[in-house]
């Protein structure tokens, strides 16, 4: 596991974070090895160096440094947060006025209920995903928190009804059917969750403080979540496999994708019967490029995010849609720029993390 960061979030509705140690240049790069280990950790966030390193081929030591290596220059991390049934989310498109773009941009980022901004070129300047206790919070701060921000000629929004696939499922897909099988772990699979309209109860203290912990290292051991939480290691242990258990808590490793050749980020707004809604979200959710598919409002009801190696990529992955997923019609298209923050992690020009900003739910 990582070593203890500096210092713990004061809460998940709470203050940033110091930024992480960077020690790479803009021309810092995955090796093959790196990129396995990546694809390693996204099936299995928390598994041992032993368990990561023998599927690898490598020394656990190995395997453990170089992830610490990837962590230190901002290339790859793992994090935490609360499951999608447990907050009402939304995807907010934001028009900025002339010349106010980048006060704006750095205003939503610093917001912690704002959990990942993208840049975007379209018909819209900033594409948001948000998230609030329950309905009537979220106008609201949409509204006034977004809306008024000096500089923003308009906002639309688009509630998140069900997640067919996010991030937490999307894989790198390095590693070779040997080496995940000697994982261990079954194969990416997205299941369905649908997000919540209000929030049922807060989370306990114990439980919250511990997703406050592993959101700034999701690696951190037992021992070490138990100093930084209050609790003793076991007390830390079976909460926290508690916590996994009934779904309350995602994991998941990211990383730099610009440096790991995804250059080119696509969002989508499509649309599809009603009756085939369930069923082509859930294929969508299996492709290897789509990092994101849900179901939103509106009238356009599936909302696809993917990652492709460079806008050369877009027309070969529209032919395949449009081959697999006939009775699919893509209404518009959106190239994202740069993404300053994503799942709260803010991110260079390059995709490296460079800080965090705690997750927060407004009006709590």
């Amino acid at each position: 596991m990582s070593e203890v960061p500096p210092e713990l979030p004061e809460s998940v509705f709470g203050s940033a974070v110091p930024p992480v140690s960077r020690t790479g240049g803009s021309t810092a790069a995955f090796s093959e090895l790196d990129l396995a280990l990546v694809d390693a950790l996204q099936a299995a966030p928390r598994a041992p160096w032993t368990r990561i390193g023998r599927a690898l081929g490598v020394n656990p030591t190995t395997a453990a440094r170089r992830f610490e290596r990837l962590r230190a220059e901002g290339l790859a991390w793992v994090t935490a947060y609360d499951a999608a049934k447990t907050a009402t989310v939304a995807y907010v498109e934001v028009r900025c006025r002339p010349r106010a773009f980048d006060r704006v941009s750095a205003a939503v980022t610093a917001l912690p209920w704002v959990f990942s901004v993208d840049e975007t070129a379209g018909d819209f300047d900033l594409f948001l995903s948000v998230a609030a206790p329950d309905l009537p919070s979220l106008g609201r701060a949409v509204h006034t928190g977004i809306g008024g921000l000096r500089g923003v000629r308009s906002t639309r929004t688009r509630l998140g009804m069900t997640l067919y696939g996010e991030g937490r499922d999307w894989r790198m897909r390095a590693m070779n059917p040997a080496e995940r099988a000697g994982l261990g772990e079954p194969g990416a699979v997205a299941r369905p969750r649908t997000y919540s309209t209000h929030l049922h109860a807060r989370p306990a203290p114990g439980d919250q403080a511990l997703v406050t912990a592993l959101g700034a290292d999701g690696r951190l051991g037992y021992g070490e979540l138990g100093a930084l939480t209050g609790m003793s290691e076991h007390t830390a242990r079976r909460r926290l496999q508690r916590l996994i258990r009934d779904g309350d808590i995602t994991l998941r490793c990211d990383l730099a994708h610009p440096l790991a050749g995804l250059s080119t980020m696509v969002i989508y707004r499509t649309s599809v019967p009603h009756a085939l809604l369930e069923r082509t979200g859930n294929a969508l959710a299996r492709l290897e490029q789509v990092r994101m598919c849900v179901s939103v409002s509106g009238p356009y009801n599936l909302l696809v995010l993917v990652w492709l190696h460079g806008l050369g990529a877009v027309d070969p992955f529209e032919a395949q849609l449009a081959e697999r997923f006939p009775a699919l019609e893509v209404r518009d298209r959106t190239v994202a720029l740069h993404s300053p923050k994503r799942m709260s992690w803010l991110l260079d020009e390059h995709g490296r993390a460079t800080g965090r900003v705690g997750l927060g739910l407004p009006g709590l």
